[in-house]
C-alpha cells in the first residue's frame, strides 16, 4: 500500500487499513510492559506522595523526586479483574482478563509506549535507563554524559546542561499491533500525546518546566538508547529542568548546518541490551515500518517551525453564545488521576449547566506548553480546536457548537439533536451517545501538518491531539463528569456536520463527556 493511501485509510477508511480476516491471537499477546534482563539496576521509592498541588518552584531535585514523577506517568497504578461476557448467540460465556492499569488511557489499555530517561542527579550514576514500570525501577542501559550528542540531535535548541533529566517516549509497535494490525498507527501517535500531557501536568504540579521536542535526528537518539527502530523507536524527547529558560531563542545559539544521524550513531558504540515481550510469534508490520521510516529525519535541516495561522476561520453571521466567565479552576491532580476511568457504558442521562461547560472549555484550554514547533510558550491552539455536539446543556439549545477561545463563547453551526446522527456514526458501538450529553471533537488540519513536516506531520498532530485530550479528561473528572475517548467513530460524517471538510480541516477524536454511574469492579490500587 502506498503511504499517501496508507495515511488517508487510517483516518478516513479504517477498515481498509486491516485485513477483513484478521484475527488477535490472545494467548501469545506481548505483556503490557518491556522487560530487560541482566542491567544495573536502581529502585525507586515507593513512598510516593499521594497529594500533587502545584507547589513552588524546584531548585534542585533528586532520584527520590524523579521516582514520583515517572510514577504518576506512567508507572502501575492498578490491578483490575475485569468480567467479559462473550455471546455465542446459544449461551452468553464469561470469560476474564486481569489487567494493569496506568493513570493515563490507552486504547485497549495496551499502553505502547515506554518511557527512558537520560539522568544527571547527584545520587545516581549519570547515564541512559529504562523506566521498568513493572518494578518501579531504573535499568541503567548505557552510562556517561551525553550532553553534547543529544543537543545535536535536537538540532542545539536546548541547553541540556541545565536539564537533570531527559525524557524519552517511545512507541513500541507490537504492543498494540498484535490486536489493532495497521490501526495501531494511529492509537500509537494519540497514546503517545496522551503520556506526553501526564508529564506536562505532572512536571508542572512538581515545579519542574518541560520542553517537548517532536524534532530530532531519529537514527542517532534510538541508537543510544540501544533501539532497533523496526521494532519501536522515540516519537517525542522532553527535557526537564529547574531553570525555565533551557530553552533557545532562534537568536541565541547557532544553528548546526549539515549535522546528520549517520555521523552522530558513529561517536557511541553500538548497545544491543536483552529484552523479552513475551510473544513467541511476532507478525511483520511493513506499512508501519515503511511510514515510520519515512517520518524520519537525517539532518538538522529539516527541523522547522511551523507558522502561526488562526486555526479556525468563524462564519460572521453565525450565532454566538458568550460562555459566563469562570475563575479559575483547582483540584489535586493525584486524587483526579486516581478518580479517572472511561465510562464506556456506565454514562446516564444528566444536565450540564452553562457554568461547567465554560469551566471545561476554558481549563482545557487554559494551559500552555513549549514545544520546537513555535518560537514561544504556547500554540497547540494554533493547530487543535474543539468543536462538539450538546444535548441538555443549560442555557445552550442542542446542536452543533464551535469554541471559540479568544471569545471564549459558543459558535452555532446547527440546531437539532445529533445523538442519532452520531451513535449511527460509531464503527464499535460502546458507548450510548444517547445517554451524553456532551459529545466533543477534537478538530485539526486535514492534511495532518504534512506540509511543513512530510509523513512525521501526523503522528506529531496525533500526539498534539492527544496532550489536548488529556487535558480535558482530567478537568471533566475534577469537575465530576467522564469522559471516554473514542476513535471507532466515521470521521466523514463528523466533517460534513460541522462543515469543516471544505475548510480543510477534520476530527480527529471524539470524546463523549457526562456524568456516569459508579461501576461495580473488584480492582486493587498499587497505593495507599
Amino acid at each position: 500500500m502506498e503511504l499517501e493511501t496508507f495515511v488517508h485509510h487510517l483516518h478516513f477508511n479504517t477498515e481498509k487499513v486491516a485485513p477483513p480476516d484478521w484475527q488477535v491471537d490472545w494467548e501469545d499477546a506481548p505483556l503490557p510492559f518491556k522487560l530487560y534482563r541482566d542491567l544495573p539496576e536502581i529502585p525507586l521509592s515507593a513512598d510516593v506522595p499521594l497529594t500533587l498541588a502545584k507547589g513552588k518552584v524546584q531548585t534542585e531535585l533528586g532520584l527520590k523526586e524523579l521516582g514520583h514523577f515517572l510514577w504518576y506517568v506512567y508507572g502501575i497504578s492498578q490491578y483490575a479483574h475485569t468480567a467479559l461476557i462473550e455471546d455465542n448467540k446459544k449461551t452468553a460465556d464469561m470469560s476474564y482478563a486481569q489487567l494493569f492499569r496506568r493513570f493515563v488511557p490507552s486504547g485497549g489499555a495496551l499502553y505502547p509506549n515506554e518511557l527512558y530517561v537520560y539522568v544527571k542527579l547527584k545520587d545516581a550514576p549519570v547515564g541512559i535507563y529504562h523506566y521498568d514500570a513493572a518494578h518501579h525501577r531504573l535499568l541503567l542501559l548505557r552510562e556517561g554524559n551525553y550532553d553534547s550528542y543529544l543537543s545535536r540531535s535536537l538540532g542545539n535548541s536546548y541547553d541540556l546542561s541545565e536539564s537533570f533529566c531527559t525524557v524519552f517516549v517511545t512507541t513500541f509497535f507490537w504492543k498494540n499491533f498484535y490486536k489493532y494490525n495497521n490501526f495501531s498507527y494511529r492509537l500509537q501517535g494519540l497514546d503517545a500525546g496522551v503520556l506526553i500531557g501526564q508529564a506536562l501536568e505532572v512536571a508542572n504540579a512538581m515545579g519542574v518546566s518541560p520542553q517537548v521536542c517532536y524534532q530530532f535526528l531519529d537514527k542517532s537518539i534510538n541508537h543510544l538508547l540501544g533501539l532497533s527502530d523496526q521494532d519501536e523507536s522515540v516519537y517525542a524527547v522532553i527535557p526537564l529542568s529547574v531553570n525555565p529558560n533551557i530553552y533557545r531563542a532562534d537568536n541565541q545559539y547557532t544553528k548546526l548546518e549539515g549535522v546528520s544521524a549517520t555521523e552522530l550513531c558513529r561517536e557511541v558504540p553500538l548497545l544491543e541490551p536483552f529484552s523479552d515481550n513475551r510473544s513467541k510469534r511476532v507478525i511483520d508490520y511493513p506499512s508501519i515500518r515503511k511510514l515510520n521510516g519515512a517520518s524520519m529525519f537525517e539532518t538538522t535541516e529539516s527541523i522547522v517551525k511551523i507558522k502561526k495561522e488562526s486555526n479556525v476561520k468563524h462564519s460572521l453571521d453565525s450565532e454566538i453564545i458568550f460562555l459566563p466567565f469562570a475563575e479559575h479552576f483547582s483540584y489535586d491532580l493525584a486524587s483526579i488521576f486516581r478518580e479517572r476511568h472511561s465510562p464506556d457504558l456506565d454514562f446516564i442521562i444528566g444536565s450540564v449547566s452553562l457554568l461547567q461547560l465554560s469551566v471545561l472549555l476554558k481549563e482545557t484550554f487554559s494551559f500552555s506548553y513549549h514545544s520546537d514547533l513555535d518560537d514561544r510558550q504556547g500554540g497547540i491552539e494554533n493547530r487543535v480546536s474543539l468543536n462538539g455536539c450538546f444535548y441538555n446543556v443549560e442555557g445552550v439549545p442542542n446542536g452543533a457548537y464551535a469554541y471559540d477561545k479568544s471569545a471564549h463563547a459558543l459558535r452555532r453551526i446547527a440546531r437539532g439533536d445529533f445523538r442519532e446522527y452520531l451513535q449511527n456514526g460509531l464503527t464499535m458501538p460502546n458507548v450510548n451517545l444517547f445517554q451524553v450529553p456532551l459529545v466533543l471533537h477534537v478538530i485539526g488540519d486535514r492534511e495532518h501538518l504534512k506540509k511543513e513536516l512530510g509523513y512525521r506531520g501526523y503522528r506529531i498532530q496525533q500526539m498534539e491531539a492527544g496532550i489536548l485530550l488529556q487535558r480535558l479528561l482530567l478537568v471533566s473528572c475534577a469537575l465530576g463528569m467522564g469522559g471516554h475517548p473514542l476513535l471507532g467513530f466515521d470521521v466523514n460524517p463528523c466533517d460534513e456536520l460541522y462543515g469543516i471538510d471544505s475548510k480543510e480541516k477534520t476530527s480527529l477524536i471524539q470524546i463523549p463527556v457526562g456524568p456516569y454511574r459508579p461501576r461495580a469492579w473488584l480492582k486493587g490500587r498499587l497505593h495507599t
